[in-house]
């Protein structure tokens, strides 16, 4: 099997993050719960992988560091905590549904920026029109999941700096891949555990500013402050109530620091190296579209084929064990701003545990699929 679909979720993990959840399943018990053994090694499980975050992501203060169920959940908290309703909110023209659904729900008023793909300046253009317009908030993904287009993040901040504005950041495919850290304007960063991280499904993180005080999502049992009923005012108690995912909390440690120890940059570089192979060979491919820049992009790209849904091109490359995925990604924004919300998209999302050679592969079987539609 050929796995592409690492923007949905990465397969192939460490194998030190089996071995970690496997562990922390024999030996963890109660976080928070209880004084015995099995509760405080939970307690040391779970800081541990704070402490690993906190070093990962240039944060002073583990306390920080939010474990959520997903990106979305994180997102959700952020939104939810730092939103009100009639807060003017601008977000790119690549938003995912965790951003848009949230923000739809609240009925903030919304300043779209529909910038041209993979086109840095423009963008920059257009979110000093969505300010001057009386934004109050910016929420931005760093990565598009559809298009694997980035946004110049340093060069926003500096912008939003200059006028005040906040931003909260989603990082679900900026995480375990771009450097990030806590730029002037941010106030909230989100990410899954499952993706770039490539810690386990269920797992998140909401990494807060030290400025940043959200208003809880979820209020109940937190191990803490019992006797009384208001929810702890103290992070991370503040925004986690329930029993965390312990297991997962302790593959994402292992995740993590497998990422530090390989460093970023040596997993760019592969990356990088993948797509520019992949982008290449698909692009000499006739009746094919393919979205792909040579700056500006990780390694996710998306193609088209004009009078074929993208699905029948995806299920071809399912018949031949090369897993793609297609369709509008939960991003149907995305595919608005870019003209392809008819067909949608086969998006090619790579990892660093693929090889040149599937990549070849894919190619070849690319090839005889549109010479076949």
């Amino acid at each position: 099997m050929i796995y592409l679909d690492q923007a949905a979720t990465s397969l192939q993990k460490p194998p030190t993050v089996m071995r970690a959840m496997e562990t922390a399943m024999q030996e963890c018990a109660g976080y928070g719960r209880s004084g015995h053994r099995a509760a405080v090694r939970a307690g040391e499980v779970v800081y541990a992988c704070r402490e690993t975050a906190a070093k990962l992501f240039g944060m002073d203060d583990p306390s920080r560091v939010i474990f959520t169920m997903n990106a979305t959940h994180a997102l959700n908290l952020a939104i939810y905590g730092l939103c009100q309703a009639q807060t003017k909110v601008a977000v790119t023209g690549y938003e995912h549904n965790s951003v848009m659904r949230p923000l739809h729900h609240l009925g903030c008023p919304l300043h779209i920026i529909t910038s041209r793909l993979f086109d840095a300046q423009d963008f920059l253009k257009r979110a000093e029109q969505a300010i001057l317009a009386g934004t109050e908030l910016f929420v931005v993904n760093q990565v598009s999941n559809v298009f694997g287009a980035q946004v110049p993040l340093k060069e926003l901040d500096a912008l939003l700096q200059q006028y005040g504005i906040p931003m909260i950041l989603d990082a679900s495919q900026a995480a375990g891949l771009l450097d990030l850290a806590f730029l002037p304007s941010i106030r909230a960063i989100c990410m899954p555990g499952h993706k770039g991280l490539m810690g386990p499904q269920g797992t998140g993180m909401l990494l807060l500013a030290p400025e940043a005080d959200p208003t809880p999502l979820l209020q109940g049992g937190t191990g803490s402050a019992s006797s009384d009923f208001e929810q702890p005012g103290f992070f991370p108690d503040r925004l986690e109530s329930g029993t965390p995912n312990i297991p997962g909390i302790a593959g994402l440690d292992a995740a993590m620091q497998f990422i530090l120890e390989i460093g970023m940059e040596e997993i760019r570089s592969r990356e990088e190296m993948l797509r520019k192979t992949l982008a290449d060979g698909l692009g000499a491919i006739p009746r094919l579209t393919v979205f792909a820049s040579d700056v500006g992009q990780s390694a996710v790209i998306s193609v088209c084929m004009e009078g074929v849904p993208s699905e029948i091109l995806a299920q071809a490359l399912s018949d031949s064990d090369i897993c793609v995925r297609a369709g509008l990604h939960c991003a149907p924004l995305a595919h608005k701003t870019a003209g392809t919300e008819a067909t949608g998209t086969v998006r090619f999302s790579l990892g660093i545990y693929n090889t040149r050679a599937e990549i070849e592969q894919t190619i070849l079987k690319m090839h005889k699929i549109v010479r076949e539609h």
